[in-house]
Formats: C-alpha cells, sequence, structure tokens
C-alpha cells in the first residue's frame, strides 16, 4: 500500500510539473528558446573526423543557454512560475523565484551574427580554413530553437616547418631544441598547438637566462597557398622584440628576508644582513637557522637564471608550512646595462602556533571508523629549521541504523604528537634532494582506543620514524622502517555477554590477546586528482607491511615455544594491500566513480593468520554498504547466532569493487546510486568456521553484492553522506541461491527490517 501511494505522488508530481506549461507566463511576443541545433556539411554523405565531438564543442559556445531540465521537465523554470512575483525580498517564494527557480530564456536574447563568428573562429582555429557557418531561427508557436548550418571545407594540414636560420644565439637555442616541436609535418593545423609550441620555446630560454623574453616576441608565420589543403610554417622572432628580452642574465645578489611584513620594511630592509654562502639573510632575531634556505633556494651566485631552478625554490619555501606569503622579486641591475638581476626573496611567516579543526571519512580496510573528528595543535618551526610539532586528539565513529543493526557502533579515541623536520635524517650521511618537494623526516608517537560498543575496547601503543618524500606532483613515497605496535584489549565484564561473544565469533578471544607488532611499512600514492581540467582521475594507494621478519631472528622462546621480545610474544607476516581509484566526469554534474581494493596477509611463526589489528574487514559505511560494519565472511561462513550486535568477522584475504554514480541535485544537495561487491577469507580455513578458508575456484561464488542510493551535502569544506543499501547477493546462503535479487520487495516491511542498511558518514566513502 505505501509503495503505492508512493508511485501514485510520483505520477502526480510528473504530472504537476509537465503541466505547468513554460509558456504560460510569457508576454505577447515572447518566444522561449529552446537551445540549439547545429548541422555540419548536410548536403555532403561525408563525414568530418571526430564529427560528433566537433557537433558538441559547437553546441557548447552558443549563447545563451536554454533552462535547464531534468527528463525534458524544466524544472528550475517551473518552480520560477509557480513562485509567481513575490510581493516582499524575502520569504519562501523569492526564495523559490531566486534561488530555486530560474527566468525563462528568451529566443530574442539569441545573437546570431556573434554565434556565426565564434563558431567559424572555432572551426578556422581547427584547421577548417575555408569554413563557413550561417544561423537562423525556427519558431513553432510559443518555443523557437537556433539552427547553425555549418559547412567546413577540407582540414589543411602541415606540410613543412622552418625555425630561425640566423646565427644569434636564440637562434641556436631554438634550433638546438626543434627535435622537441610540437609542430609534426602531416598533422592538422590547430591554433592551439601554434600557441603552445610558442610557450615551449619561451621555457627552453628560460632555461638558458633569457629571463625577459616573453611568447609574444615570437611569430608564427603559416602560408596557406601551397596548395592540396596544405600549410607552410614559419618561426622567427619578431623584429620588434626588446634588447632585454634577447640577452641572458645572471644573478647577481640573493637577499633573503624571512620574516617580511609590510609593516616593517623599512627596518628589515636597513638591518645587517648575516651573510651565509651566496645568500644574504636579513633576519636580526636569528628565527631561522641559514643552513634551511640552502635547502630551500636553489640559485646561486654567477649562473644563469633559469625556471626550473625559480618554480623549485618557490614550491619549496611554499612546501615547507612555515611561510604565510612568499614572494620572488628580480631586479635588474645598472637598468639592464650589465645583463645582471638581483634576487630578493620576501617570506611573511605563518604565526608559530595556530590549532585546527577538521571532519574526516575513513576507509582504510582495517579500521572501525567511518567518520571522525580532529582537533591539532601545530607549532612550527620548533628548533628553527622549518621543524613542525603537530599534536593531535581525534574522536571517530561508524554507524549502521536498520532493524537489527540498531545500536551497532563503533568508536575510536585516538592522540597524536608527530615531529616533522623538511629533510632527510640519515645515520650515515647527509641527502638533500633537488626536485620541487621537501623530502621530510617524522617521528610520531600515538595512542587509540577502538570501542566495539560496550562489547569490547582495544588499546594501540605505537611509535613510528620514517621518512616521505614526494618523486613529482603526482607520486609519493612514505617508508617507515620502524614501527613498533603494542595492542591490549578490555572485554565486557558481562560473563554471559562474554560468552555469546566468543561464540557468536570462533576466534576472536585468541585474536584479542595482547599483541607485539615491530616491522617497518612502505606505502606508494599516485593521483592526479587535482587536475580538474581531466575528464578522468585516477587514485593508487598500495602498501607493503612486514612485522617481525627481522627481530624473529634475535628473538627467544618462551615456554609455549612462541618467539618473545621483552617476554612479549611478537607477530610475524606480510601484508600488502592495493587501493585503486577512478572518477570519470560523464557530464559537469554527473560522475562515474569506481574503486577496486585486494589485500592479501601472510602470517607465519606465531600465528597462521596476522595480527587482528591488521586483518581485513567487509561491510560498513566505506565498504559494502548493504551488511553491517564487519559483518562479512569470511568466506561462505555465517555465525550460528544472528545477534548481530556480536557480528565481528575478518580475514586474511579481502577483494572488494565499488562503483557509484554522483549528480548534482541543486545547490549543495548530490544524490549517488551505487553497487558494492566483495569479501574477505582465512588464509587457511578455521575449523570453527566452516567456508571461511580461501579457495580461488570457489572465490568468485562467495562474492556479496549490494546496491542502493545515497544523499549527501557538499558543502566544500565538509561532506555529510546518507546512503540507503539492501543485498542483492547473499554468499552465506546455499550455493545456487546466493542471489536474492528476485525477492526484493520494498512493500514488506519483515524484507525492509531485515535487509535495509543506513549509513551516516562524514566525507565520500571513496
Amino acid at each position: 500500500m505505501k509503495l503505492q501511494i508512493r508511485s501514485g505522488l510520483f505520477i502526480l508530481l510528473c504530472l504537476f510539473f509537465g503541466a505547468c506549461s513554460s509558456t504560460k507566463n510569457l508576454k505577447p511576443g515572447e518566444v522561449l528558446y529552446t537551445g540549439a541545433e547545429i548541422n555540419i556539411n548536410p548536403d555532403s554523405t561525408e563525414k568530418i573526423d571526430n564529427q560528433k565531438e566537433v557537433k558538441g564543442i559547437l553546441l557548447a559556445k552558443t549563447r545563451p543557454n536554454p533552462n535547464k531540465s531534468i527528463l525534458g521537465i524544466k524544472f528550475k523554470l517551473a518552480m520560477y512560475n509557480l513562485a509567481g512575483e513575490p510581493k516582499k525580498p524575502k520569504g519562501l517564494k523569492h526564495w523559490l523565484r531566486t534561488k530555486v527557480g530560474e527566468p525563462p530564456v528568451l529566443l530574442s536574447e539569441v545573437k546570431i551574427p556573434y554565434n556565426n563568428a565564434v563558431l567559424k573562429s572555432y572551426l578556422i582555429s581547427q584547421g577548417y580554413l575555408q569554413s563557413d557557418v550561417n544561423g537562423d531561427t525556427v519558431v513553432n508557436g510559443k518555443k523557437g530553437k537556433a539552427l547553425y548550418t555549418v559547412v567546413t571545407g577540407a582540414r589543411y594540414k602541415i606540410n613543412s616547418v622552418e625555425f630561425p636560420k640566423d646565427s644569434t644565439s636564440i637562434a641556436n637555442i631554438i634550433n638546438q631544441n626543434k627535435d622537441k616541436t610540437l609542430l609534426k609535418v602531416g598533422n592538422n593545423y590547430d591554433l592551439e598547438t601554434y600557441k603552445n609550441e610558442r610557450i615551449r620555446i619561451d621555457n627552453d630560454l628560460k632555461e638558458q637566462g633569457y629571463f625577459y623574453f616573453s611568447p609574444d616576441y615570437l611569430l608564427v608565420q603559416v602560408d596557406s597557398t601551397v596548395g592540396k589543403h596544405l600549410v607552410d610554417i614559419r618561426i622567427k622572432v619578431k623584429d620588434i622584440a626588446p634588447d632585454a628580452g634577447l640577452k641572458p642574465f645572471t644573478i647577481d645578489k640573493i637577499n633573503i628576508y624571512p620574516n617580511y611584513s609590510l609593516r616593517r620594511d623599512s627596518a628589515i630592509k636597513n638591518s645587517t644582513p648575516e651573510v651565509y654562502k651566496d645568500f644574504n639573510i636579513y633576519d636580526p632575531r636569528h628565527t631561522y637557522k641559514s643552513g634551511l634556505f640552502d635547502r630551500l633556494v636553489f640559485f646561486k651566485k654567477d649562473e644563469l637564471y633559469n625556471r626550473r631552478d625559480h618554480n623549485q625554490s618557490l614550491n619549496r619555501m611554499v612546501n615547507i608550512g612555515v611561510f604565510q606569503n612568499v614572494k620572488a622579486e628580480f631586479l635588474p641591475v645598472d637598468s639592464f646595462r650589465n645583463n645582471k638581476l638581483n634576487l630578493n626573496i620576501f617570506l611573511t611567516p605563518l604565526k608559530k602556533n595556530s590549532l585546527s579543526f577538521s571532519l574526516t571519512g575513513t576507509s582504510k580496510s582495517n579500521n572501525f571508523v567511518g567518520s571522525e573528528a580532529k582537533l591539532t595543535q601545530t607549532t612550527r618551526n620548533l628548533f628553527r629549521g622549518g621543524e613542525q610539532l603537530d599534536v593531535s586528539v581525534s574522536g571517530g565513529f561508524e554507524t549502521q541504523v536498520s532493524g537489527q543493526a540498531k545500536g551497532l557502533n563503533s568508536y575510536s579515541f585516538t592522540t597524536e604528537a608527530k615531529l616533522t623536520f623538511p629533510r632527510f635524517i640519515l645515520p650515515f650521511f647527509d641527502f638533500n634532494s633537488t626536485n620541487a618537494f621537501i623530502p621530510k623526516t617524522i617521528a610520531s608517537l600515538s595512542y587509540q582506543s577502538l570501542n566495539r560498543g560496550s562489547l569490547y575496547a582495544l588499546n594501540s601503543f605505537k611509535g613510528e620514524f620514517g621518512y616521505n618524500w614526494k618523486e613529482n606532483l603526482y607520486k609519493e613515497h612514505n617508508f617507515n622502517p620502524i614501527s613498533i605496535n603494542y595492542v591490549t584489549s578490555n572485554v565486557t565484564n558481562d560473563t554471559v555477554r562474554r560468552d555469546s561473544l566468543f561464540s557468536a565469533n570462533p576466534g576472536l578471544e585468541k585474536n584479542l590477546e595482547r599483541q607485539f607488532i615491530i616491522g617497518s611499512n612502505y606505502s606508494f600514492t599516485f593521483t592526479n586528482q587535482m587536475e580538474d581540467f581531466r575528464r578522468n582521475n585516477i587514485y593508487f594507494n598500495g602498501t607493503l607491511e612486514t612485522g617481525g621478519n627481522v627481530w624473529g631472528l634475535f628473538a627467544g622462546k618462551n615456554n609455549e615455544g612462541k618467539k618473545t621480545v621483552l617476554g612479549i610474544p611478537i607477530n610475524q607476516f606480510i601484508r600488502v594491500e592495493t587501493d585503486f581509484r577512478d572518477y570519470y566526469k560523464i557530464t559537469k554534474n554527473l560522475t562515474w566513480a569506481s574503486r577496486l581494493n585486494l589485500g592479501y596477509g601472510y602470517g607465519y611463526g606465531n600465528n597462521t593468520s596476522i595480527p587482528f589489528v591488521r586483518q581485513f574487514f567487509a561491510g560498513g559505511s566505506n565498504d559494502i554498504r548493504a551488511f553491517a560494519a564487519r559483518s562479512l565472511g569470511p568466506g561462505s561462513y555465517r555465525q550460528l547466532n544472528q545477534t548481530i550486535s556480536y557480528t565481528d568477522q575478518s580475514g586474511d584475504i579481502k577483494a572488494m569493487i565499488n562503483t557509484e554514480f554522483r549528480f548534482k541535485l541543486f545547490s549543495i544537495l548530490y544524490g549517488a546510486l551505487f553497487a558494492d561487491a566483495g569479501n574477505v577469507w582465512l588464509r587457511k580455513e578455521d575449523p570453527l568456521r566452516p567456508g571461511s578458508g580461501f579457495n580461488f575456484k570457489d572465490a568468485l561464488d562467495e562474492i556479496a553484492v549490494g546496491t542502493g542510493a545515497g544523499l549527501r551535502v557538499d558543502a566544500s569544506i565538509f561532506v555529510i553522506r546518507l546512503d540507503v543499501a539492501f543485498p542483492i547477493r547473499k554468499p552465506y546462503l546455499e550455493p545456487g541461491n546466493r542471489w536474492v535479487i528476485d525477492q526484493v520487495n520494498f512493500g514488506s516491511s519483515a524484507w525492509r527490517k531485515e535487509n535495509l542498511i543506513y549509513n551516516i558518514g562524514i566525507g565520500y566513502p571513496f
């Protein structure tokens, strides 16, 4: 009955918006603009290259855009008309009309000659030098559209490329690098490529000291009279280029002002500098050690200016996290007469101490929590060498709300102290990288309490020492040669609940014993998500962790034959995990996001499984959302005690794939449709949990699948997420009966109570 009512409401809404005539409120003589159509070479049977893509680009360049529509319904225009003319500049009607709605776009706003010129200009820039565009309007009642007929002609190609032939230094540099040219014989004529070629040549010259050169000083001459739709290209330096742009410059004085502010400008500049190597450092308070700037500034006295040193110096000074503003000023000495530049570097420091608050979402497969609030105290330049101390306190939660899962919450409390040095600290030699990113040495101490409701808590003490460095903008490495983790547990004192917990989760009692992990870990991250111009962005993280491998050689044995360090049994294992994510922008407001997460752990020595705190889990708000947190697996095993509050399954192996379509509804409200699949397994089957072991030929048949929909409030600085999901494949059922999609029944309260899972989180799931 409820399902029928909801369906009826949906139909009524569709009829309502469909019945709201988009032209009802138009004044006499006004015509609603419904959009543009592009016809390319309508009188020819041959298509141009990438005709569909070119057509889409041309269509996007027409102005204005028609009123937005969803499934053919001009929702925003309907809301504008529904609100009517508000009597006051506030209230619901005013909000609906001005914030939700949009006024009608009229055909009279379309400027056909302007659009003709824009479209033709684009076609010429793409090599259709003989193209023509003719636009017209078509009116049908109170609606009208623009129709553009495009005749492209043949596309011109490059016949030859000629570089400067004179004997000047600039010509020599250009010719030395001409093998890198973007202009290739046989390629299509493309105006954007010509612009990029000028930028490429300018970059080559900047590397050789030509500080005042500009791409505008280069002339790209195109001769289209060759015939056969070919062009000859000639590149030359303009005769009107200024003298300063035609000669290389060297660096003279390097002045550094590390405590600069406009208020103290004169006092700082008139102070006595400290001379350190090639630098004049104006720091009367000795706020910074002089050696710090040797790692930040790549310029040397009397060397040619080059753009690489310029960019790397700026990047390092920005990325060290000590300075609020960074400015590099190059001034000619003696008004360009001696080809020298003075370099002034003005650095405005950040406050030494600051307090920050953040809300984040986590998605690590071995973590309890799905969302976290964090308070961090930061102290900068602790030892006058750009060091940074971060002391943080954070609390996290993961919750799923459904009929059987009420109260199934996991909480965490973490406190951490992290000291970062902006350099590598190595025992035997000094190492300083030469790229734009500062290598870091990081020492950290932390305590974390992970609470599984009122059932048990894990207390983890962890210390790490290691290195972080970025290979480039896309690649980042983390290596901790020393990682020590000591874990203890507190289990409920309620005997009945304790026995029920361990009965429902065979193996958990053993997993909650004291654990001592001492080893190393390494992770590699690649991402291009910062490049918004890409239609497809990817993220990859791979981690490798070892425990007890070296220490196991020196460890003694206790009465039980277990290897120990300081009387505590150590864990020996190898753990590998990969996380690959892909974000494909189908349109501006529709993204297809996918994730593949694989993990494998190999335990040996004292245990055949990896430590509980390093195992993999399935189910939860950032995982397979149609199943309660940590309830899936291992394998086809399902605990006999169905009290879901006690569910706590884990494994040595994990395979998971997620995919979801994310789309904008309006303002900061987004929607999502998603599907998740995966499971965890034990490397060796537990006799108490039949079906828990990994068998390659059976693994695919033991995959859980769920699907659902979600709403997200994305305010940029934070994301609040609500997802509702339900299973369509249950791996713990008998083979042949695991697909349950035919049992989906939203109208049944019993089905909803058993299957619907509500997930609340902060941040996107991946």
